[in-house]
């Protein structure tokens, strides 16, 4: 089978898209969530403690960011106001 996307066509190997059963879709997502649930326990989570130490630090930059991206809209428009406009 042939598809064609952005970058060009794809070949598939024949029997990637089998048709499958009605009666078996409540079967795979019941094993689709027990394998989600298998996977997630095997995730490294924040601490707390960790999780609080890098909130602040994403409220604290962008609050840098907005400040310095404000101070270039404030000279910017001052420019404008005093020389071109």
């Amino acid at each position: 089978m042939r598809f064609r996307n952005s970058i060009g066509v794809i070949n598939t190997p024949k029997g990637v898209f089998k048709s499958m059963k009605i009666s078996q879709l409540p079967k795979k997502g019941i094993n689709f969530l027990k394998e989600v649930r298998i996977e997630l326990k095997r995730v490294t989570w924040l601490t707390k403690r960790d999780t609080v130490k890098y909130t602040i630090f994403v409220i604290v930059f962008s609050l840098v960011i907005a400040a310095f991206l404000g101070g270039l809209d404030f000279i910017f428009s001052w420019f404008l106001n005093k020389f071109v406009i």
